[in-house]
């Protein structure tokens, strides 16, 4: 049972095990710690993530590390220009049971708790769209039958931003489904010594370590916390204004909003940047949400969601830098 003092929650069971999740992530990512707070945000929000990074960033690590310190099947798929889309979703084959033959339904991957969508920009559109039902709805058509996901269950995609040969631009309908687009960087001078003696460490002989278990039932008894916890009216002006500025960028004619920006962000957006502030806060351990926990999430929440114009591509402008100004034009009501 979580106690509250003074509008900040002592820690609680679910509260004290998500942290332990995030402390052993971080423990095998070393110089990341943004990146897996960010994928335990999207675990919370029961989101998707896009994870794009250089080579060597981690990206594929932080996803199996995750699996390994969860109580959680993890599915790969690697992506590839030859892939169908029944190599994802399954697909029935013929079955013969007592000398009758029938069609019985065989899982793909994409049945696990964790689906690790390795490079999933390098399959055509026709394999990348046989994940949008599954990320949107959490089952999967198959020959006309549906069949449900498991309860707890994730799409974890990763891309390489700088080599775009041979790779297929993900649709914006699919985009539109991620919670968040996490970009990861080359750690610093003293995360990467780190992990140079991570590694050295791994390739010695085994020891008995107590590995990490952390129990669905756990990520559950969040979610129920999270979904509780409060956010006042003023804070969803908030959310709301900062979705519109990308819509509605005429409204701030002191800002270059209405140049840089040629489309703004669904209403996904809205109910993305809703429940990764929540998800934020109650990681902080409060018990409510104000604008700073907003602002800490509306990067990861927007910057897949807004398409430039082409002046501001012309003129070198990012998305990053877009969503800064909006940060800085838009104010709490």
């Amino acid at each position: 049972m979580a106690i509250f003092i003074f509008g900040l929650r002592i820690m609680d069971s679910s509260l004290a095990e998500i942290k332990k999740l995030q402390k052993a992530m971080e423990t095998a990512v070393i110089g990341q710690a943004d990146v897996v707070e960010k994928i335990i945000i999207g675990l919370l929000c029961n989101g998707n993530l896009l994870l794009e990074g250089l080579p060597g960033t981690a990206k594929t690590r932080s996803i199996k590390t995750l699996a390994k310190v969860m109580e959680a099947e993890l599915g790969r798929i690697q992506f590839t220009p030859d892939l169908l889309p029944s190599d994802v979703t399954g697909t029935e084959v013929y079955h013969s049971d007592g000398g009758a033959e029938k069609l019985t339904f065989q899982p793909g991957p994409v049945f696990a708790n964790l689906v690790l969508a390795d490079e999933i920009n390098r399959a055509p559109a026709k394999v990348q769209s046989s994940l949008l039902e599954a990320m949107e709805e959490r089952q999967i058509t198959v020959a006309g039958k549906t069949y449900p996901l498991p309860k707890l269950f994730m799409v974890l995609a990763t891309q390489n931003p700088i080599e775009q040969e041979g790779t297929y631009p993900l649709p914006e309908a699919q985009m539109d489904r991620f919670l968040m687009k996490v970009n990861i960087d080359y750690p610093e001078d003293d995360a990467e010594l780190g992990i140079i003696r991570l590694v050295r460490g791994e390739e010695q002989p085994a020891t008995e370590q107590a590995a990490v278990k952390i129990s669905q039932d756990d990520i559950f008894a969040a979610r129920e916390q999270i979904h509780a916890l409060h956010i006042s009216e003023s804070v969803e002006r908030y959310i709301v204004a900062l979705v519109m500025a990308t819509r509605r960028p005429e409204r701030y004619p002191d800002s270059d909003l209405k140049q840089w920006i040629a489309v703004g962000s669904s209403p996904r957006a809205s109910i993305g940047l809703d429940k990764a502030a929540r998800a934020y806060a109650w990681l902080q351990g409060k018990d409510f949400v104000d604008p700073d926990d907003v602002r800490a999430v509306v990067t990861s929440v927007l910057r897949h969601r807004l398409i430039l114009s082409y002046e501001a591509v012309a003129d070198g402008i990012k998305t990053d830098q877009v969503i800064e100004e909006i940060i800085r034009q838009v104010a709490v009501a």
